[in-house]
C-alpha cells in the first residue's frame, strides 16, 4: 500500500478552481505537505454536454450533431464551443492561468478534432463505412477533449503558485497504440515520484476496450478507481460540492441533517440503485476488493473529513444511514392466475427485460402477481411491454408511474424500526403501495405515488434521523 491517495474532483466543483486553490490544493499546505495526491479531474461544468449530448435533456452536443448527419450543426457548435472554451481561460487569468499557453494548447487540440470529423465526413460520404465503424471511435475522441483542458489548466495555474504539478494526459491524444487503461496509466505514471511532485491525471483515459463503450458518462470515476487501485493508493477521495447527508438538504433543511461520517461499500451500492450515487458501482466495487476505501468530502468545506466508505464497517449502534428516493419509476405489473405454482414464470419475464436492456430497482410478488419497479428511462420500456403482452397473452399487464422511498443504513436491526417508518408515513396522509425490505435489513423501500415523493422523504427524515439526534 503506497503513502498516496487518489483524489477525484467533478466538473461543477472545477468551474471553482480559485476557491479549489485555498480548500483543496494549496490552502495552508507547504512543502512535503502538498504532494503523495494524485488528482483526476471532470471537464469543467456543462462543457461534457456540449460535446457528446445534455445528460438530463437529451439536446445534441457536437456529437450528437454529428451522429445525426447534422454537418453544418456540428461545425458551429464545436466552433461555438471554442470559443466558450477559451473564455473559460481568461476567467482563471486572475488565479494565475497563462491564458496564451492555454489557448494555443486548446486551440490545437480542437482543431485537431474538427480535422479528424472532417476526414470521417469524407469516407462517410463513399457509403462503404459503416456508423458503427466510426461513431464509437468519434464519441471516445470528443469526451477526452474537456477532461484534457480542464487539466491542462489546472496543472498550469499550480505551477504558477510553485507547486511541482504535472499534467498527465491518459486521453491519448495521437498515440498510435493503445493497450488496456491499467496499461496506459502505467506508462503515462512511469518515472514520477508522488512525493516530489502532484500528477493532474484527466478524466478520461483512452484505453482498447473504449471507456466511453463500457461505463459511457460514468468514465472519470473509472479513471480514478483505476488509478487508485494500480498505484495502490492508501485512500481515494471525491470531492463534491455537498456533503453525503442523511437526506437532501433542500427537503429537510440543512439545520436537520447530518453528514453520514462512515458507512460501507455495500451502502454505496444502495445509494447507487436509488441513483445517488456516491461513486459509481463498477469503480467502488474494483476498489472494495483491494481494500481502498474511499472518502467523500464538500470541496468548499474543507475542515469536514466528510464520509469514509470502507469494506467492513458496521454502525455499533442501530441507525439510519441516509432517506432517499426515486420518482422516475414505473411499476409493471403482472397478474395471471395461471401463475400460481408455474416454474420458471418469472424467468420468463426477466428474459424480456434482458431482451430489452432494462435492469429492475424492486420487485414484490404473491402468488399470481408480480411487480417490477423499473427507471421510467429504460429506452427498451415499451417494446418490453409489448412483448409480455405478447408472450403472456392471458395476464393482465399494467404500468403506472410511482416513486421509491429507501430507508438506508449499515445497522438497521432493531424491532419496530419498520412500523415506525410505516406509521411516519401514515402519519403524513401517505398510503405505502408497496414495500420491500430483505432479511439483511440494510435498506427499507416505500412504492408510494409519485405525487408524494418529497412528503415522504421529510416524513421517514423527521422520523427516523432527526428524532435520533
Amino acid at each position: 500500500m503506497g503513502q498516496h491517495t487518489v483524489e477525484k474532483i467533478g466538473g461543477t466543483s472545477m468551474s471553482r478552481f480559485g476557491e479549489l486553490l485555498d480548500n483543496i490544493f494549496i490552502g495552508s499546505r507547504t512543502g512535503k505537505q502538498l504532494y503523495n495526491r494524485i488528482f483526476v479531474v471532470s471537464a469543467y461544468g456543462g462543457i461534457t454536454n456540449l460535446l457528446l449530448e445534455n445528460k438530463k435533456t437529451g439536446a445534441p452536443g457536437i456529437y450528437g450533431s454529428f451522429a445525426a448527419g447534422d454537418n453544418q450543426g456540428w461545425q458551429e457548435k464545436l466552433d461555438a464551443l471554442l470559443i466558450q472554451l477559451r473564455e473559460i481561460n481568461r476567467e482563471f487569468a486572475s488565479i494565475g492561468l497563462n491564458v496564451e499557453i492555454a489557448d494555443n494548447f486548446i486551440n490545437e487540440r480542437m482543431h485537431g478534432v474538427k480535422s479528424c470529423l472532417l476526414h470521417l465526413m469524407q469516407l462517410r460520404s463513399f457509403g462503404h463505412f459503416r456508423p458503427d465503424e466510426y461513431l464509437p471511435a468519434t464519441r471516445e475522441l470528443l469526451s477526452s477533449v474537456g477532461e484534457a483542458h480542464s487539466a491542462f489548466n489546472s496543472a498550469n495555474i499550480l505551477k504558477n503558485h510553485g507547486v511541482n504539478a504535472v499534467f498527465v494526459d491518459l486521453s491519448g491524444w495521437k498515440d498510435q497504440e493503445t493497450g488496456s487503461m491499467e496499461d496506459t496509466i502505467i506508462q503515462h505514471l512511469s518515472g514520477l515520484d508522488f512525493s516530489t511532485c502532484m500528477p493532474i491525471v484527466t478524466g478520461y483515459a483512452k484505453c482498447a476496450e473504449g471507456v466511453m463503450a463500457k461505463f459511457d458518462r460514468g468514465y472519470s470515476e473509472i479513471t480514478f478507481s483505476k488509478l487508485a487501485v494500480v498505484t495502490g493508493a492508501k485512500e481515494g477521495v471525491i470531492h463534491k460540492e455537498f456533503h453525503l447527508s442523511t437526506g437532501d438538504p433542500k427537503l429537510m433543511g440543512v439545520e436537520n441533517v447530518r453528514t453520514i461520517g462512515h458507512t460501507n461499500f455495500d451502502i454505496a451500492d444502495q445509494l447507487a440503485d436509488m441513483a445517488m450515487e456516491a461513486i459509481h458501482p463498477k469503480a467502488a466495487k474494483a476498489m472494495e476488493l483491494h481494500n481502498i476505501p474511499i472518502r467523500v468530502t464538500n470541496a468548499f468545506d474543507p475542515g469536514n473529513p466528510g464520509t469514509l466508505i470502507s469494506r467492513d464497517f458496521v454502525s455499533p449502534s442501530p441507525k439510519v444511514d441516509m432517506i432517499c428516493g426515486r420518482k422516475d419509476v414505473v411499476a409493471i405489473e403482472i397478474f395471471d392466475p395461471e401463475m400460481v405454482g408455474a416454474c420458471g414464470y418469472d424467468h420468463r419475464v426477466l428474459e424480456c427485460f434482458v431482451r430489452h436492456g432494462i435492469s429492475y430497482i424492486a420487485k414484490n410478488t404473491n402468488a399470481n402477481t408480480i411487480t417490477h419497479y423499473v427507471s421510467e428511462r429504460s429506452r427498451g420500456l415499451e417494446g418490453c411491454l409489448a412483448e409480455m403482452r405478447e408472450t403472456f397473452p392471458h395476464a393482465k399487464i399494467s404500468s403506472c408511474p410511482v416513486a421509491i422511498i429507501a430507508v438506508i443504513g449499515t445497522n438497521m436491526k432493531l424491532p419496530g424500526f419498520l412500523s415506525r417508518a410505516a406509521s411516519s408515513l401514515a402519519g403524513a396522509g401517505i398510503n405505502i403501495l408497496a414495500l420491500d425490505q430483505c432479511m439483511r435489513q440494510v435498506n427499507m423501500q416505500f412504492i408510494v405515488g409519485r405525487e408524494f415523493y418529497s412528503e415522504a422523504q421529510i416524513a421517514l427524515h423527521r422520523e427516523l434521523v432527526e428524532k435520533e439526534k
